[in-house]
């Protein structure tokens, strides 16, 4: 028994390399992280929307929407401006420029996808997929002792 016990153990930790492995490979190919591709997605579908709105939508904490905010307003690629009729409400959309390089964002996501599963068939992809969602709905059930 401590032999599959040790087994599950490595498909875990290698579950968590291969997230590592992920995050920094797509944000070294796409140049932006994906939770900031989340957000300019987010932005591209609605367009305007307040920042504690899009936060909700893209699932991150306070600080970290506003951290992510800032960095793409330096670069240009949002705007931030407080509600004239109630100034603790910001409102965030993309800008000219962000229009400009979703588009590119998107090629290199599709890109790095393709790469990423480079000579796996489709049906060891679906068979992944229904794995990895029934992995996630075990981890979600299990409740702090």
């Amino acid at each position: 028994m401590s032999h599959s016990c040790s087994e599950k153990a490595n498909v875990l930790y290698a579950l968590q390399e291969v997230n590592k492995q992920i995050n920094l490979k797509f944000e070294h190919c796409t140049g932006v992280s994906q939770s900031r591709l989340d957000i300019l997605h987010q932005l591209y579908e609605t367009g305007e929307m307040s920042q504690k709105a899009l936060q909700q939508q893209v699932n991150i904490d306070n600080a970290a929407i506003t951290r992510h905010l800032k960095q793409l307003e330096e670069r240009d690629v949002v705007s931030r401006r407080k509600n004239p009729d109630d100034n603790r409400v910001t409102f965030v959309k993309l800008t000219k420029s962000g229009h400009e390089k979703i588009g590119a964002f998107r090629n290199e996501k599709a890109r790095f996808i393709d790469e990423a599963f480079k000579d796996f068939s489709e049906e060891e992809q679906l068979l992944l997929s229904k794995m990895l969602e029934r992995l996630k709905v075990n981890i979600s059930a299990i409740e702090r002792s």
